[in-house]
């Protein structure tokens, strides 16, 4: 499944024990530095930039903090993290040392989804092999003083969890929903105390950094989105997998590497992204542009837009949290109205009062659930009305 470019990043090789030590040898300011020089953003979709939120928690006040790997890969189409906790556990881990080095933290945590349940042993055997190199544990890699050690927590089914407070929540043991914010959670996080949540994707990503410099990972990417992306391909193309490309590739360029180039729309970014149509397939996959946590699904010439509209908006009505009134009652009226247009009992007119709602989702929901489950919608009734309502259809 994995289509790895070993001249790339995350999927170039990399000695673990070598780059900790090498790392472990440096201020941890130093780190911070150079991960902030490198222009690297939160590969989970958000795009936060990671030597920012690290510098937070390092300067954040208090004797105990915490690492979490958000491994809640929930988003429909996304399974590149997948592949990162089959193959790549040890890069994973080292990268979690590393920032735990680089922020005062003692502990780490992997958030683990709840469907990959059947990886839990092995990243467990993963733990125990690094603890006996001392790569975790006590005085890691014969840096005294320094301890850091790392242990699974599984998640709890819940799609909401990938949203890093109602993570932290969950963690906690209470119910899955997302925190108010501020205090954020590089100041009150885990326990009350500060935390930096980042992605699989994105601790292995630091880790190169770290060992290869800031300058070297510029050399891929653009500007202002550097580096390069993970991407989980899926749908209708010859050459379904996970991919390594940098960032600012065309979608046009994409879909030719991996086989679709009859596609009419491709969502990107998953469930909660945008359906780009075919005429818009010259933008790049970049935060400047259209940003992504890396799903990528080609929908062919037969595909039903109307359907696939119908298909995301069950997605959200099933896992909003129901704590905000915007996406708990905008998700399942926006849904009522797909429904009406596919029994062709829906007006033009109220279709425009749908795209209202979604707009008001948008700005007015508490978490980026609801921010975004109108995402696929808008951008479908945008580009594609004409399938919604044939051309005899008006009222």
């Amino acid at each position: 499944m994995s289509k790895s470019n070993k001249n790339l990043i995350v999927f170039s090789e990399i000695d673990i024990e070598k780059a900790l030590k090498n790392a472990l040898q440096k201020s941890r300011p130093d780190i911070i530095n150079e991960v902030r020089d490198s222009g690297l953003k939160g590969r989970g979709g958000a795009g936060f930039p990671t030597g920012i939120k690290w510098n937070l928690a390092a300067s954040a006040q208090g004797d105990c903090k915490f690492v979490i790997c958000n491994a809640d890969e929930g988003e429909p189409g996304t399974f590149k993290d997948r592949v990162l906790l089959t193959d790549y556990a040890q890069q994973l881990a080292a990268g979690m040392v590393l920032a735990g080095y680089a922020i005062g933290a003692k502990e780490g945590i992997i958030y683990l989804r709840a469907e990959y349940t059947y990886l839990k042993a092995d990243l467990e055997k993963t733990l125990e092999d690094l603890r006996a190199k001392n790569i975790l544990g006590e005085n890691i890699c014969g840096k005294q003083g320094f301890n850091f050690d790392i242990h699974i927590h599984m998640g709890s089914g819940a799609y909401i969890c990938g949203e890093e407070t109602a993570l932290i929540e969950s963690l906690e043991g209470q119910r899955g929903e997302p925190r108010n914010r501020p205090p954020f959670p590089v100041t009150v996080g885990y326990l009350g105390c500060p935390t930096s949540v980042n992605n699989v994707e994105t601790f292995i990503t630091a880790l190169h950094i770290v060992e290869k410099g800031a300058k070297w990972f510029k050399t891929h990417g653009t500007e202002k989105s550097t580096g390069t992306k993970l991407f989980s391909v899926s749908g209708d193309c010859e050459n379904p997998g996970v991919y390594e490309f940098p960032m600012g590739i065309t979608i046009e360029e994409l879909l030719n590497q991996v086989g679709g180039q009859d596609a009419k729309a491709v969502q990107v970014g998953g469930a909660s992204g945008n359906c780009i149509p075919r005429h818009q397939f010259s933008k790049t996959i970049a935060y400047e542009d259209v940003a992504t946590g890396g799903s990528i699904i080609v929908f062919g010439p037969h595909r039903d837009m109307l359907q696939v509209a119908i298909n995301f908006m069950e997605f959200f009505c099933d896992e909003s949290c129901g704590q905000c009134t915007p996406c708990r009652i905008g998700t399942e009226t926006i849904l009522e109205g797909l429904d009406m247009i596919e029994d062709g009992c829906c007006s033009v007119k109220y279709l425009r009062e749908l795209v209202s709602l979604g707009e008001t989702m948008q700005l007015s929901s508490k978490c980026g659930l609801g921010q975004s489950a109108p995402n696929a919608f808008l951008s479908i009734v945008e580009h594609f009305k004409s399938e919604l309502f044939d051309d005899s259809f008006r009222r």
